[in-house]
């Protein structure tokens, strides 16, 4: 079975690992935002592709859910002490990936070759495909300006007011090479539990992928990031708001309309089960919190199976 799954960092992480242990890795394409990349010290840093990667390849530190297990962060103190800005945290053995990207992308590779040879070194058998080879920003807007993503949710730690989200460069950018070929031929399509503004969001930006989610003959089968009316982790309730949504499964359909065909909420969210439906959405009520790999592996094959 073909499986290709939309996915941002840390909210995909788990589902990943649990389907990576269902099916074959040769039979998963994930696709990833790049709507948060950015660049730090002079560096191409891609966070949710990296996490990604990590992941798959059984090497993320998931206590905190991003870089790599057993970590230091020497070079991190260093250039503290030269004065360099260190609220985005970058770990020793997680810059030789950054340093890698950056020097192929500055010798013309494009950032599908390069992700593509980071996962084959990192172990991981899946392909990892970035949503799009051209520069896209995910760009917050404030009552103060505008922030990039990684300085909203890093350095001001989600805690300043959110007016408005853009998907800077994407109205002209290009599906990666792969991308929607691999949606329109997958057996499965699957939504992580991601960010549907600003993780899932950017890919959906991107000219042409939306049109091929439209018209896969795959089901399109999406994992709830809201539970309770909150957000499972990070700033996806205030995001949601910004855009008008319900902070419910009812807004992660309304952002995933019409594509999307059944979508999997919490049990202490069945209430939303008939408007659901009404949205032409079928409900698919099961414990979609993901507490540990167990958990994982029993989410991804209910996925897999009630396709």
């Amino acid at each position: 079975m073909r499986v290709v799954a939309l996915a941002g960092g840390t909210g995909a992480a788990k589902l990943l690992r649990g389907l990576a242990a269902s099916v074959p890795q040769r039979d998963l394409t994930v696709i990833g935002n790049t709507g948060d990349d950015t660049e730090i010290w002079g560096l191409h840093v891609s966070p949710d592709l990296d996490t990604v990667t990590y992941a798959l390849a059984g090497i993320l530190d998931v206590e905190r859910g991003w870089g790599l297990a057993d970590e230091t962060f020497h070079c991190l103190s260093a250039m503290a002490a030269y004065g360099a800005d260190t609220w985005f945290n970058l770990g020793d053995r997680d810059l030789a990936t950054h340093l890698t990207r950056t020097r192929a992308l500055r010798e013309g590779q494009s950032l599908s070759m390069v992700t593509a040879r980071l996962a084959a070194r990192a172990g991981v058998g899946a392909r990892v495909l970035p949503m799009s080879d051209d520069p896209i920003r995910t760009m917050i807007r404030t009552p103060g300006g505008r922030l990039t993503f990684q300085e909203y949710f890093v350095r001001e730690k989600a805690l300043v007011e959110v007016v408005g989200v853009d998907y800077e460069g994407a109205a002209a950018a290009t599906p990666a090479a792969g991308v929607v070929d691999a949606i329109r031929t997958a057996d499965l399509v699957v939504v992580c539990p991601s960010n549907p503004v600003t993780s899932v969001g950017p890919i959906l930006a991107v000219p042409g992928i939306a049109d091929a989610l439209r018209e896969t003959t795959a089901p399109v089968v999406g994992v709830s990031p809201i539970v309770g009316g909150a957000a499972v982790s990070g700033p996806a309730a205030a995001l949601m708001h910004a855009r008008g949504l319900p902070i419910s499964p009812l807004g992660v359909a309304a952002a995933y309309a019409p594509w999307l065909r059944r979508l999997l909420i919490d049990r202490s969210d069945r209430a939303c089960a008939p408007d659901l439906e009404r949205l032409g959405v079928a409900a698919d009520v099961a414990d979609i919190v993901m507490k540990s790999r167990a958990h994982e592996t029993a989410l991804a094959r209910h996925v897999l199976e009630r396709r």
